[in-house]
């Protein structure tokens, strides 16, 4: 950073501002259902929102300190910490250059029309659309640029694919949310009676847009196309549903896989890893009529 600057929350908030609709979903969300069975938050299906956020681009911030010759990273650090490694660590994660310069990357002051709330992060969060929530740093206290690749726990050791259960071979990074889906109505092991019901949900991806979602509601066997309401919107989950007449007595086991612009679709088997991250196979529940 050529020129280190301190700012006001009233120069903050004087500043160009961009207001963005964004789905944030925990990496963790439907760690639940990975098997075998991982440690952590057992989250099923509901470990995300969609809002509205407005705030600076960052990338109007970084025109104003300028960045040196080198620039290979930009550390976010949040007021938050915890014990790792027997040491009181801040939450600190990093962007790559080229994904903090990206337009949409904001740092937010308000959340649907309002002031941040406490829980949400005032007086500022970090805003990274299309990835996951830790990406998204709350409470955010300093911004610095690093030339190097920044190796903070919650960065290396935390938010990391790890294949395997008893080593570190080809783990990766936590970034972009995976293509995923969820049934809102019925619920799973639900009891209904005979006739039409109408099954919906949400389905969502964090690059390019949903373009199908598909259903079906004989354990897959044959698959038929939802409706989506609304045009698709990136960095939004989108709103799908179905109607089926249901006859008495019998079990259905319903399944919903979503499509996205980039050619990705839900997979019949969620890529396991023993910290529980991304799990986006193709949704299911089972419904008893009677």
């Amino acid at each position: 950073m050529k020129k280190p600057l301190a700012f006001q929350y009233n120069q903050i908030t004087s500043m160009p501002t961009k207001t963005i609709m964004v789905l944030l979903e925990c990496s963790g969300n439907k760690r639940a259902h990975f098997s075998p069975k991982v440690f952590g938050e057992q989250w099923t299906g509901g470990a995300m929102s969609q809002g509205r956020w407005t705030g600076v681009p960052l990338s109007f911030l970084l025109s104003i300190t300028g960045l040196n010759a080198g620039a290979r990273e930009i550390v976010f650090q949040g007021e938050d910490s915890g014990i790792k490694k027997k040491q009181q660590q801040y939450f600190e994660r990093s962007l790559p250059l080229a994904k903090a310069i990206d337009p949409n990357v904001i740092i937010a002051w308000e959340h649907n029309q309002k002031p941040l709330s406490l829980k949400h992060g005032f007086p500022y969060r970090l805003i990274v659309p299309g990835w996951y929530g830790m990406a998204s740093v709350k409470w955010l206290k300093t911004i610095r640029v690093i030339h190097h690749h920044f190796s903070g726990p919650f960065q290396t050791d935390d938010y990391v694919y790890y294949p395997y259960n008893d080593h570190n071979k080809d783990s990766f990074p936590v970034t972009t949310n995976q293509i995923n889906s969820v049934v809102q109505q019925p619920l799973d092991r639900q009891i209904l009676i005979p006739g039409e019901h109408k099954i919906s949900g949400l389905a969502w991806t964090g690059e390019g847009v949903i373009t199908a979602v598909e259903i079906s509601v004989d354990n897959g066997d044959t698959w038929k196309s939802a409706v989506i309401q609304d045009k698709p919107q990136k960095y939004q989950w989108v709103k799908w549903s179905h109607s089926h007449i249901f006859e008495k007595k019998q079990v259905y086991t319903i399944k919903v896989r979503a499509f996205d612009s980039n050619g990705r679709s839900q997979p019949d088997q969620a890529f396991w890893n023993r910290k529980g991250y991304g799990f986006n196979e193709i949704s299911q529940i089972k419904i008893l009529i009677e």
